[in-house]
């Protein structure tokens, strides 16, 4: 289960995220959204949990919860439409 993680501290490192999740099961990925120009994050990321029980616990525990001075805010990634510009009208 992918899982959106946002409000995070600038200063957030991967692996710091990585160690948070994977105290709550097996992480497949973690990737922290870089801005292109300065490298910094943007203070959101994505990490990627195969266990779908794992991620859900990982959710409900680590969501509001503070870290670095921000209350990150962790939620289920949503999913992009298989084709982009569609809608459904």
């Amino acid at each position: 289960m992918k899982l959106l993680i946002r409000n995070l501290a600038r200063s957030t490192t991967e692996a710091e995220l990585r160690a948070l999740f994977e105290a709550y099961g097996q992480v497949q990925s973690c990737t922290l959204v870089l801005d292109k120009e300065s490298g910094q994050s943007k203070g959101f990321g994505f990490v990627n949990m195969p266990k779908p029980g794992e991620a859900k616990a990982a959710m409900k525990s680590l969501n509001g919860q503070e870290v670095a001075g921000n209350r990150m805010r962790v939620k289920k990634a949503e999913t992009p439409p298989a084709k982009p510009g569609r809608t459904d009208a």
